[in-house]
């Protein structure tokens, strides 16, 4: 299998459904809807749509019921993204290699495209009821969404990683907890939702959601590398941003190498974990290998 080609072609499919729920230009509001489908339609690996997708295949799914889903973890993803980018937080001008949002639609749009974005992705997800009204993962899957977005998951993480800068506080603990939020529970929520969506058991959820876990550690450690590693032309935002907003990282902690080493062993372990399941999606383990591995 050609791993790159794979994601690309799945990239692609992906990018069509996202668009197909994204919302018409229109109305007096309508600059609103220009700033989320910009900061949308921009690109992205579109990873969490992803590992959803093959999430909901690895057992068995075959419907368009995660469909909605798919495409709301994504806006969730790109308004915490958007609002990441503004002045008071990281001060980004470019994300994926153009104009942030609040850098072609001004700082009070920027933060008006983000809130629609999420309030939007929930009621794209709440469209799954029209396609499978009887599916009884519809109820636990929306939970699961809002819950790995919100206080308990990618928001209490940023929090936490927002109220860190500039402290002398900062602990490894610490770090691993702000990974495992601000990162690691959007993963888990699109691989979780996949698997509930296809009807897996709850113990196979277990070990799922521990997978994903794993796999947002492991992706965010190389999101650090890469700060200190890449070019501007390869990841398409500034390097070194870290450094400029005086975050502490976890290369800072264990140094580069050790980092890239805890980073392909935290990975093996994921796929290690996710083959205890009695099922098998060639795709999904090679596409979780090559995350460790990509440069942008």
């Amino acid at each position: 299998m050609d791993v790159r080609a794979e994601i690309q072609k799945r990239t692609e499919e992906i990018a069509r459904v996202i668009a197909s729920y994204l919302p018409a230009e229109e109305g007096y509001q309508r600059t609103v809807m220009e700033a989320m489908n910009y900061s949308v339609s921009v690109g992205g690996k579109r990873l969490r749509p992803m590992l959803m997708q093959e999430t909901y295949r690895l057992f068995g799914g075959s419907g368009s019921v995660v469909e909605p889903f798919m495409a709301a973890i994504e806006m969730i993803h790109t308004y915490s993204l958007v609002h990441d980018d503004l002045p008071a937080m990281d001060n980004d001008e470019y994300r994926r290699g153009k104009k942030t949002t609040h850098a072609v639609y001004g700082e009070a749009m920027g933060i008006l495209a983000g809130d629609a974005l999420l309030n939007y992705a929930y009621e794209t997800a709440f469209s799954a009821f029209a396609l499978e009204p009887e599916n009884p993962g519809i109820v636990p899957a929306l939970r699961v969404l809002a819950k790995k977005a919100g206080i308990y998951g990618m928001v209490g993480g940023q929090t936490i990683d927002v109220e860190s800068e500039n402290t002398r506080d900062m602990t490894e603990e610490k770090l691993d907890v702000i990974y495992r939020l601000k990162t690691g529970a959007l993963l888990e929520g699109a691989m979780l939702i996949g698997a509930i969506l296809a009807g897996a058991s709850a113990e196979q959820q277990k070990i799922i959601e521990e997978t994903a876990g794993a796999v947002g550690l492991a992706f965010q450690i190389q999101d650090d590398i890469l700060d200190v590693t890449g070019t501007m032309e390869v990841l398409g935002k500034p390097i070194g941003s870290d450094e400029k907003n005086h975050k502490t990282t976890y290369v800072t902690f264990a140094g580069l190498e050790k980092a890239k080493e805890d980073a392909e062993h935290i990975s093996k372990w994921a796929i290690a974990h996710m083959e205890s399941l009695p099922v098998r999606n060639e795709f999904l383990t090679a596409l979780i290998l090559q995350l460790i591995g990509r440069e942008k």
